[in-house]
């Protein structure tokens, strides 16, 4: 079976959530595919950044994994790291991305198409109390 691994970040603004619309178009976090000799918080960071344009700082003491079958049978683990962003010029990486979006946890679970990131949301939500 063949695996894949992203990393990636659930932004944090004042109580928001930053949300990327995918071109497939379904809403999720922005997250990518690490790169050689890269650790999991360095592919979060450059994947944000190249996503969306935002720096982030993350704490590394909030991390969320989960791992699925894709239906093309690649197994795929997904880390993500609680973050919260140093800027807020928020611009969508066009080849990738149709748009990002600022939500309250509420809003952003209704967008959520996939129950596990809704529950990924869920955690993301019990950490930060």
């Amino acid at each position: 079976m063949r695996k894949e691994k992203s990393c990636g970040a659930i932004v944090i603004n004042e109580g928001k959530v930053l949300l990327v619309k995918q071109n497939l178009g379904h809403y999720g976090f922005p997250k990518g595919h690490m790169e050689e000799n890269e650790t999991e918080d360095e592919t979060a960071v450059r994947e944000v950044k190249e996503e969306t344009n935002i720096d982030i700082v993350i704490d590394l003491t909030k991390k969320i994994v989960t791992s699925y079958t894709m239906p093309n049978g690649v197994f795929k683990e997904v880390v993500l790291f609680i973050a919260t962003n140093e800027n807020s010029a928020l611009k969508s990486q066009e080849s990738e991305i149709e748009g990002c979006l600022w939500l309250d946890f509420n809003e952003a679970r209704n967008l959520l198409k996939y129950d596990n990131l809704k529950k990924i949301l869920d955690e993301a939500e019990e950490k930060l109390k």
